[in-house]
């Protein structure tokens, strides 16, 4: 239906990209990136176009306007140039640009020999008319413009004066848009630092950094080993979960139901009587003691990455003062998680369909905000698939509403469309099946589907070959040189549908020069969903003895 006014509007832009799911959802950039977008841009009759590409930060009222090109086809390219981290919108206006159509009328005509004269004085109105609207010097010029193209006396003098470059800067600048179209939608970009694009994990256990056999590491053994880890080239050093860890049903080696007395437990099994998430395990060191190992770690260009596992003990503080926020079995027992056959009786999840689901959230809130206030700003959360999806969108806009520089690394192996909607939702990077793609055909599928479908513009991969409790059976299998393999897939970055030359060998085809290389996202020229987040567990730099000069 045509609304009121909108009769005289010409112009029809669809097919815009990009655009997730109608614009439900954002694209993800960093700063510094540029932000290409096209649409089909396209009017009735013959004549021309001019479309703008529109753009401003969130907290901006003004537009900035950036001019689109003609590709092919009707298709149209704009682009503008992200600087800062936070929020942008962007959306597209053309209208029918009745100068540049006098301009292309006049030279055909006068190329053909035709006379024109009547045509020149059609031109010098127009001209007239938006200079009348025009302020400032630049109104004189126009009005200097519409004299001289109705004095000249030779025609070619006139197609020159009409061709003016600067003439048709000034009436591009001032020509009437009161017809223009303006697409019907704002869409958005969220734009992290640019740790958000690419960034070498290194994954420790602290409590294993002692140099002593059978005594437990704590914070200040950490500092030790920085510099090791800074020599590797690794700019993130990853946490698993450093709060107190319970006592009850307490999981022993091995993920034996009954633990000795020097068994420390899962990590993953937070809170006891000394705390819960906001606490620190004793024998790691104080808070005084992390901050400090954050200030030292900062030295060496390393940022410490923490854990976030939604998810309590029986003996976490959180049961015995909001027993509301659990599931409680008819027998007046908390249900426990499980995933058959195994089960984990020393963690109890989270009841997001409690009646108290709003403080349930805030506290959750709660935590990362205490984490942000002690420095962090990086966290890998832990089984977000299993929490609600609401909760995340909520989650994840109010805590980067005052700190958009946080990046949050959403530990999800789950199904493809799961994992789609949580990067959708906000997630800064996100796991991927990297680990179980194996062939060359494997990898190529889906780096394909990373790098050249609507995935690329929300999803940004992080790599990894393995995990303390995952270890394919192609690192089993392959010993050193497959942990050397995926080291070099997972560096690399560029993907090979990505390589316009088919002779070049690819990564695989390559290892030993390509061991050499260094990955840089710079030097490759990757666009961001190009770049890949590469995660090198402990274990995995033990069993290769990698040097520098073969890691990213």
């Amino acid at each position: 239906m045509i609304k009121d006014g909108d009769g005289r509007n010409r112009v029809i832009i669809e097919g815009l990209k990009p655009e997730v799911d109608a614009g439900r959802f954002p694209i993800k950039r960093t700063v510094g990136e540029k932000v290409f977008v096209e649409a089909d841009i396209f009017t009735d009759s013959h004549d021309a176009l001019s479309c703008i590409l529109l753009y401003r930060k969130d907290d901006e009222s003004q537009w900035r306007e950036s001019p689109m090109k003609f590709l092919v086809n009707d298709r149209w390219q704009g682009e503008f140039t992200i600087t800062q981290v936070g929020q942008y919108r962007y959306t597209i206006q053309a209208w029918v640009d009745h100068f540049k159509s006098w301009r292309q009328g006049l030279l055909k005509k006068f190329d053909a020999g035709h006379d024109v004269s009547t045509d020149i004085l059609t031109g010098a109105d127009l001209i007239e008319e938006v200079g009348k609207r025009t302020p400032g010097s630049d109104a004189k010029k126009l009005k200097e413009g519409a004299i001289s193209l109705r004095s000249a006396k030779e025609p070619s003098d006139k197609i020159r004066i009409a061709h003016d470059e600067g003439l048709a800067a000034l009436m591009a600048k001032y020509s009437g848009r009161e017809y223009a179209t303006t697409y019907d939608k704002e869409l958005f970009v969220v734009v992290d630092r640019p740790k958000a694009r690419f960034s070498a994990w290194y994954e420790m256990f602290p409590r294993s950094c002692s140099t002593e056999t059978g005594h437990h590491g704590t914070f200040k053994d950490c500092e030790d080993r920085l510099p090791y880890i800074a020599a590797m080239g690794f700019d993130v050093l990853y946490f698993p979960p450093i709060h107190p860890i319970g006592q009850t049903h307490r999981k022993g080696k091995n993920n034996t139901p009954t633990a000795g007395p020097d068994d420390p437990g899962s990590p993953w099994a937070i809170g006891s009587a000394e705390g819960g998430h906001k606490d620190i395990q004793a024998q790691l060191g104080t808070l005084k003691d992390f901050r400090g190992l954050a200030t030292k770690a900062a030295d060496y260009g390393i940022e410490i990455a923490i854990d976030l596992a939604f998810q309590c003990t029986p003996d976490h503080p959180y049961v015995k003062e909001h027993p509301e926020w659990f599931r409680w079995r008819p027998d007046r027992s908390v249900q426990y998680a499980e995933n058959p056959p195994k089960k984990y009786e020393d963690i109890y999840p989270l009841n997001f369909e409690t009646e108290k689901w709003r403080e349930l959230w805030e506290e959750l809130k709660g935590i990362v905000l205490f984490w942000i206030n002690q420095g962090m700003r990086i966290f890998r959360v832990d089984n977000p698939h299993t929490k609600p999806f609401h909760f995340w969108e909520w989650f994840i806009k109010e805590v980067q509403k005052d700190h958009p520089e946080v990046i949050f690394l959403a530990e999800a192996f789950t199904r493809p469309k799961v994992m789609y909607q949580l990067a959708k939702l906000g997630f800064t990077q996100s796991y991927t099946y990297f680990a179980w793609r194996n062939t060359k055909w494997e990898l190529t599928q889906y780096f394909s589907e990373l790098s050249q479908t609507e995935v690329r513009e929300y999803l940004r991969p992080s790599l990894w070959p393995n995990t303390p409790d995952i270890l394919t059976e192609y690192l089993q299998m392959g010993g050193r040189p497959a942990f050397m393999a995926r080291l070099v897939l997972a560096a690399w970055g560029e993907d090979p549908p990505l390589w316009p030359d088919s002779s070049l060998q690819l990564p695989w085809e390559q290892a030993t020069e390509s061991t050499a290389r260094r990955s840089s996202s710079a030097k490759t020229g990757l666009k961001s969903s190009e770049a890949r987040n590469i995660w090198i567990p402990r274990s995995m730099r033990s069993r290769t003895g990698i040097s520098q000069d073969q890691t990213a």
